[in-house]
Parts: C-alpha cells; structure tokens; sequence
C-alpha cells in the first residue's frame, strides 16, 4: 500500500507513495475536504486541474444526508460525487463530539441527535465501518474519542482506551464484513498533550497492524509549540514503512512544521473557508481582498502564481466581486487557495527528493507572513 521512496538528510520529512483501488498518491498529500461529497463551491474537475490527488468526506455527514441507501443505489460514493480519483473518509467521531446537539458517550458507542434536525441516532465503532464499507471509500477511518485542549489526563485516559477499543472492533468488523478488502484501514493515535498516553496509543494500535496511522486530537486549541512536540513525539513511535496523517491541520506553515516532524499526509477545510471569506494564500502570506486597499490594485492575488484565478483576475476585480455578493468571487478565491496548497505540497515534494527541505523549510517561513 505505502512505499517510502526517500527520507530528506537533515529532517524526518519523507518521499512516498500511497496506493489504492482508485489510484497512487504522491505523499506528502493535501486532501482537500469534501464534507459532504463536495468540495464547497469547486467541481471534481477544477480539483483536478489544481492537482488534487485524494479527498476527504465525511461519514457523519453523509449518513444523515443523503443518507447510504441512496448513495449504495448511485453505485457509491465515488460515482455519486463524480470523482473516479482516491477518497479518504473520516468516521465522523470529531463531528459527532462538536456539533451533536446532545450525546451521551459509552464504551459500546456514541448516542447522538443530529445537528441537521435533532433525529436521535446512535452509532457503534461497528456502524461507523459499515458505513464507510457501504460509501466504498478507499482509506477509511475508526471511530475514536477525540478531546479538546485544555484535558485532564484521567479524562484523556479514558478517551485514549476507549479509543483504542474502538479500533480493535473497526478492525475485526471489516475483516469479517469484506472477504477480498481493497479499503485501508487506520489507527487513529489519541492521548492529548501527555507523551506517556500518546506512546502507549501508539503502542498498542501497531501491535494491531494498521495500514497507516492517523494523529487525531492536535490543533483543538493547544499553542502551537505544544501541537508541535508531540507531533514530533509521537512520529518516533509510528511504523516508517506506514503512512502518517496529521488529522484536520492545515495552515501552510503549520503543514511545512509537520512535514519536518515525519508527516505524509494532511487535510484541512481553511483553504475553502478561507477563500469563501474573502482571504487569499499565497506566497507572501494571507490577504484580504475585500480590503480597501485593493480597490485600485490591478496585480494578481500572487504574482508566482499561475492558477485560473491569477492568470485572468486582479485584486480589485475580486474585491468588487466580495462587495457586490458575486458568487464568482469565492469560487475564485478558493480555487486559487487549493491551487496554492497543493503546489506547496508538490514543491515540498521536490525539495525532500533533492535532500534540500531544510532550505526550503527556512525560505517559506521568511517570506511567508504568519500574521
């Protein structure tokens, strides 16, 4: 499934590929996220033309609507958004934890109503599997246990062990549900900001054997030295021949930190959200576009830049387009944002094939403005 082709010299930033049923995946990856199987405001052509490799849904999402009845009937997921590249599907967990109305947590499952429209539900670690069996995702997820920052460590012990249940039981319902698998399973590392409780997740989830191992509960409110330290920790005790995927972080810096740190892979709603506001990535930093400042400012949103948006648009066309409520404006300020993200991976790539990611690392994070 995973091949590690080159590991830079002076960092733990790794070279791979990912393969699945649908496709390869060059790592490190950004998978642009697709909640409910769309990426907001974007076509799975303009994904692809922008260099998208893989995207995430959301099992949460598309268990309440449109529902799996009708998405099994279209064939599955992959038919049903028109997207015949890799799908990497989330259980949902994270959702069900911060945007379920009411829940009530037990080690058999989680008790929930839905956001959408207050329907109670309840789903098992079990459920979650057959669920992604049913949406035919290539990499799928287990449902776990996910706590905010700040947690007390008796609190993130609890979370961490029934996390580590919860993925005993994912693993063992899609070996008996899928005699010939060609999904891939991930363990999902829990454990807060307490070293000891990370190692010993990870610990236990490789004497399971996954096919690659996810760091979930990081970037929930913990300063970012902090997010990257046991980023960094538990990086040391994760399998080199399996891939890493840092869970929900998505900031560009925050994504050149972690590559440093060991990671392959990365998903993140900011560049639609971002883009959808107005704000634009590039490779001096953000911008606003709806400022005034722009109003007169013929240039592209990014001058190294040459997406749709930069080669045909100026600042003060999409501002115009932000103050007048044009929808045109953000599907251009998003387009233009994963565009960005995805040609950073591509040149992460390269600089970790020609052992030069420290220099790269340190160029970006001088000329991109944090602030």
């Amino acid at each position: 499934m995973f091949t590690l082709i080159h590991q830079d010299k002076g960092t733990k930033a790794r070279l791979g590929k990912l393969k699945t049923a649908h496709g390869e995946i060059d790592t490190p990856c950004f998978m642009p996220v697709g909640t409910q199987g769309s990426v907001k405001t974007l076509s799975p052509e303009e994904l692809k033309i922008a260099g998208a490799q893989i995207v995430l849904s959301n099992a949460y999402h598309l268990f309440l609507r449109p529902g799996l009845e009708i998405i099994k009937r279209a064939g599955g997921l992959h038919n049903f958004m028109s997207w015949c590249a890799p799908i990497l599907t989330d259980s949902g967990g994270y959702q069900i934890f911060s945007l379920a109305l009411l829940r009530k947590v037990e080690d058999e499952g989680v008790e929930f109503q839905s956001h959408f429209d207050g329907a109670r539900h309840f789903l098992s670690p079990e459920d979650t599997i057959e669920t992604q069996i049913i949406l035919g995702a290539d990499i799928i997820m287990p449902l776990d246990e996910c706590v905010h920052y700040p947690c007390s460590k008796d609190r993130a012990r609890v979370a961490m062990e029934r996390t580590v249940d919860w993925a005993r039981r994912s693993k063992r319902t899609l070996l008996k549900e899928t005699s010939n698998c060609k999904q891939s399973l991930f363990g999902i590392v829990q454990g807060s900001t307490y070293q000891d409780l990370r190692r010993e997740c990870s610990l236990r989830l490789i004497e399971m054997d996954f096919d690659g191992y996810a760091l979930g509960g990081i970037s929930v409110g913990e300063p970012h030295n902090l997010m990257y330290n046991i980023t960094n920790f538990t990086t040391d005790f994760l399998p080199k021949e399996k891939p890493r995927y840092l869970m929900g972080v998505g900031l560009p810096q925050d994504i050149v930190e972690a590559v440093a740190l060991g990671i392959d892979m990365f998903d993140c709603v900011v560049p639609t959200r971002y883009g959808r506001n107005g704000t634009a990535f590039t490779s001096e930093g953000k911008l606003t576009v709806r400022n005034a400042a722009f109003s007169e400012d013929f240039s592209s949103l990014d001058r190294t830049c040459n997406c749709y948006t930069c080669k045909n648009f100026s600042r003060a066309y999409l501002r115009h387009l932000f103050n007048t409520g044009e929808i045109l404006g953000l599907r251009l300020v998003s387009l233009h944002n994963l565009h960005f993200y995805l040609r950073l991976m591509y040149e992460i790539r390269e600089a970790i094939r020609q052992d030069r990611f420290s220099e790269f690392k340190k160029c970006f994070l001088q000329s991109y403005r944090t602030v």
